[in-house]
């Protein structure tokens, strides 16, 4: 690449990244929207979903999230009764997330967001086949980034 397109704005990953990024989570507003989630409470509901009574700095580290944007999600997902946040009796320092009833059933009413959203974005310029090979790519890549040796065919 020459010099003069080094800088240029279109040529950057972090730009087509971040781009991409905002685009497909703007995406998740109307299919969240009825489930009263913004998408950030989406992702910490997936993750507990996964792995129910988590701590605070568990699911930061699973979500890329610092505690000072966690906290506030995790009080909205409270004061809609979705989870519980419980002093741990080990280490009261500790703060673990346990869903609540209405959390677990809410996973039934969000199993279609995202065929949804694949739908949404797929079309003839892009596949549902492509979405997966795409992500793929990315996790690839979050694991460059990170310098972790990952087995990307288990996830």
């Amino acid at each position: 690449m020459e010099n003069d397109q080094l800088l240029k704005l279109d040529n950057q990953l972090c730009f087509a990244l971040y781009v991409c990024s905002k685009e497909v989570i703007k995406k998740y507003k109307p299919l969240l929207e009825p489930l009263g989630l913004t998408y950030t409470g989406y992702i910490t509901l997936l993750a507990l979903w996964e792995k129910d009574n988590s701590t605070v700095k568990e699911l930061g580290e699973k979500l890329y999230l610092d505690s000072g944007t966690l906290t506030p999600v995790l009080k909205k997902l409270e004061a809609l009764g979705y989870i519980e946040r419980r002093r741990w009796k080990k280490d009261e320092r500790t703060v673990k997330i346990v869903l609540t009833e209405k959390g677990m059933q809410l996973k039934e009413k969000a199993i279609c967001v995202p065929s949804s959203l694949i739908s949404s974005i797929s079309g003839e310029n892009f596949s549902p086949s492509e979405a997966l090979e795409l992500l793929g790519i990315l996790k690839k890549l979050v694991c460059v980034l990170e310098n972790a040796s990952c087995n990307l065919d288990k996830q």
